[in-house]
């Protein structure tokens, strides 16, 4: 028989670094989660990706009991990786940071396919471009 689930939490952690510190404990101590029992179990499954920002899904069960989905990192965590560039624009309409290649939109939509609500790479593409023009950058071909 199936668990009833309680709730779900949404957390972005770095790979391979979760601690008890805000925002982790907080909001896992507040659903009655044991803290460490994630942050060992999270840092285990992500050590290959050490230091990469990494959306979870928690889902909390009503006898307190815990599973996680890590999902692939943010759009623009993977796109200030490809160009090396720290942040964005605080004005993208006016002010330009960079240029992306078609290249490097197609790697990213790629890598974030399984997590998007699309169904062709195209589609894909179509979003991640329209991440990187938020972000203040000038894209090929769009």
């Amino acid at each position: 028989m199936a668990k009833e689930i309680q709730t779900f939490i949404k957390l972005q952690v770095k790979g391979g670094q979760a601690n008890p510190a805000p925002p982790i404990g907080p909001a896992l101590g507040s659903k009655g989660v044991n803290i460490m029992e994630f942050c060992k179990r999270f840092n285990a499954q992500t050590q290959d990706r050490m230091g990469k920002i990494l959306p979870c899904v928690i889902s909390v069960y009503t006898d307190k009991s815990f599973d996680f989905v890590i999902k692939t990192p943010p759009v623009n965590a993977l796109l200030m990786e490809y160009t090396k560039k720290t942040t964005g624009s605080a004005e993208p309409n006016r002010k330009k940071i960079g240029q992306v290649s078609k290249d490097i939109i197609e790697k990213i939509a790629q890598e974030k396919m399984p997590d998007l609500n699309c169904f062709t790479l195209e589609a894909a593409m179509s979003m991640v471009a329209g991440s990187a023009k938020s972000a203040g950058f000038t894209v090929e071909g769009y």
